[in-house]
């Protein structure tokens, strides 16, 4: 039977059907494909030798980052310690704590949709997510800040971890 063939109403409703299994198959793919993304990660990793960089992620960290992880990158109080709502609060960003065990992909992925966004299942996340807050160059510049506060050794360490993640 050919698709002319088709009662109009059946054919009317399979014309919808496919628009919107098309329309959610370009969303995947316009997704999966970075678009949309000023950034993305193109580059092997974020450069925090960039002194443009830098300094934009240090006025976008002051605005959105330091009230919760803290001017110095120290993070919360007892950060280690669940809170009454289950969410852990927010760690450091220096050496001692673990944002540099994470691959930049993943530091990105965080800021941008959030941290229950990123979370295994049964993980509570407190961190909120930046995107239609900050745009991707404003998270790549806020990443690239808190590796330049990194000691050498640490940095070297995070960058052979993003690599190995590629």
């Amino acid at each position: 039977m050919a698709f002319k063939d088709v009662n109009p109403r059946r054919r009317k409703g399979l014309l919808w059907a496919g628009m919107v299994v098309s329309a959610a198959a370009a969303l995947a793919l316009w997704r999966f494909a970075g678009a949309g993304s000023e950034v993305g990660f193109a580059s092997e990793y974020i450069d925090s030798e960039d002194r443009g960089l830098v300094a934009l992620g240090s006025e976008v960290y002051t605005a959105h980052c330091a009230a919760c992880h803290g001017a110095d990158l120290e993070g919360e109080a007892n950060w280690r310690r669940r809170k009454a709502d289950g969410t852990l609060p927010a760690p450091p960003h220096d050496q001692t704590g673990h944002t540099w065990h994470h691959a930049d992909a993943l530091l990105f992925e965080i800021t941008k949709f959030g941290g229950q966004a990123m979370a295994p299942a049964g993980y509570r996340s407190g961190m909120p997510a930046f995107q239609g807050v900050l745009d991707d160059r404003e998270i790549v510049a806020s990443i690239a800040f808190i590796k330049s506060r990194w000691p050498d050794d640490i940095r070297q360490r995070q960058t052979e971890i993003t690599r190995a993640s590629r």
